[in-house]
């Protein structure tokens, strides 16, 4: 049920994103603009054997160039991501924590699965020596995907809400929905909030390839990625983070901060039908973003956008396209409709947190990227998903989409800030 109490607004002042399309918010929104696809041959491990052997990698990554030597070191990947994107977030943001009280300020970021190549190479530790003796005591605490918000927090001092989510795809729209709701019911002031994911390694890889679940498109990376087109095969896999920071209104207009937008609702719902496929007809993403569109008080044909889940498999396009119309009824072929993993792939855990920062940026600019490599309409797939190329349309307020492994649906609504 819609949240019906006195409650404070929530509004965006801060992004940063490490990504498959760029090291910052800025460079990923212009390359989402410009329809780059971020897809090419694995280069973190050799891939010769799998059946899949690309992925949108992030590309020109060194930590050491954002953090000590030491922290990174004791830093998965994952983590490393989350920390990066924070910083800028909070640069974004303008937020002098000198200046706020750090008790009211907290960090909620998730992970769908975690230090994924930390456990990898402590395996392989274990082979090669034949015993556990050479294990890192520093194995589990970078492996714990509720390392990242805990290490955010100890860099910057924030004393308030601190944990992880994990609900496989729509893990880090939790984090920001959870994140929201702290701040609407005054246990925080503001929240550092998103997701990070580094899980294109070689178990990683194999594990969705077993699944049947990737493309197999090895002759054409950049192509493979086609979501709602006909001929899509599969996702691909992509690596990152993105962290948004959050402010109650008051406290943002206080120090006059910039406002990209305000979240307005929130929808979570679960599937109970299958631990891979979605339910019939998108049942559990309808009540998702009915539930968001209710929270933010607005009738449905206010939404001009939807930043689809859009993970380019034939099951998972068709059943969210069914869901849409049935939601926005004839609305539903004036919307845009896209998916920012055309040109990033599927960032697993940390995919609700970038598609967010892409949401806020149609809203705050007016401005939808296009859905790459559609080429061949599916009858079954009949909206508007802006192919190929972006389109300058009015944005008053969109909503995000990330649905899980397990049934686990999350719908995020932004829409245009006004006083």
């Amino acid at each position: 049920m819609p949240f019906h109490g006195e409650r404070r607004r929530v509004v965006v002042t801060g992004m940063g994103a490490v990504t498959p399309l760029g090291l910052t918010k800025d460079e990923f929104w212009s390359n989402l603009l410009a329809g780059i696809s971020g897809a090419g041959p694995i280069t973190q491990f050799d891939a010769s054997d799998y059946d899949t052997k690309f992925a949108c990698e992030v590309k020109g990554f060194d930590p050491l160039a954002f953090m000590d030597r030491k922290l990174a070191q004791r830093c998965d990947r994952f983590t490393q991501f989350a920390i990066v994107a924070a910083d800028m977030a909070l640069k974004d943001a303008g937020l002098d924590l000198e200046k706020v009280d750090r008790h009211r300020g907290g960090v909620i970021v998730g992970s769908g699965i975690g230090g994924m190549w930390t456990y990898h190479k402590q395996q392989e530790t274990i082979w090669e020596t034949k015993g556990p003796h050479r294990i890192s005591p520093f194995f589990i605490p970078m492996m714990i995907s509720d390392i990242a918000p805990g290490r955010i927090s100890m860099r910057h001092g924030l004393k308030g809400p601190n944990y992880a989510t994990t609900s496989a795809c729509a893990t880090s729209s939790h984090a920001i929905g959870d994140a929201a709701i702290l701040i609407q019911r005054g246990d925080a002031d503001f929240m550092l909030t998103g997701g990070a994911e580094a899980a294109i390694c070689p178990m990683g890889i194999g594990g969705f390839n077993a699944m049947k679940a990737m493309s197999t498109r090895n002759d054409a990376p950049g192509k493979a990625s086609r979501p709602f087109d006909k001929d899509r095969d599969g996702f691909v896999m992509g690596e990152g983070a993105a962290i948004l920071v959050l402010e109650e209104l008051g406290h943002a207009l206080k120090r006059h901060a910039r406002i990209y937008a305000e979240l307005g609702g929130i929808g979570f719902t679960a599937d109970a039908h299958h631990i891979t496929e979605p339910a019939p007809g998108g049942e559990g993403a309808v009540r998702a973003m009915r539930l968001a569109v209710a929270d933010a008080g607005i009738p449905v044909d206010e939404v001009a956008y939807i930043n689809t889940h859009g993970t380019s498999t034939p099951v998972g396009d068709k059943a969210e396209t069914a869901a849409i119309k049935t939601v926005f009824g004839e609305h539903a072929k004036k919307l845009a409709v896209n998916s920012t993993k055309s040109m990033i792939g599927h960032l697993l855990g940390a995919a609700g947190a970038v598609e967010a920062v892409a949401t806020v940026m149609s809203v705050y600019e007016d401005k939808v990227h296009p859905t790459i490599n559609y080429e061949t309409p599916d009858p079954e797939c009949d909206l508007d998903y802006i192919p190929n190329k972006a389109q300058v349309r009015e944005v008053p307020a969109a909503i995000s989409n990330t649905f899980g492994f397990g049934g686990h649906n999350a719908s995020i609504l932004f829409r245009k800030f006004r006083p």
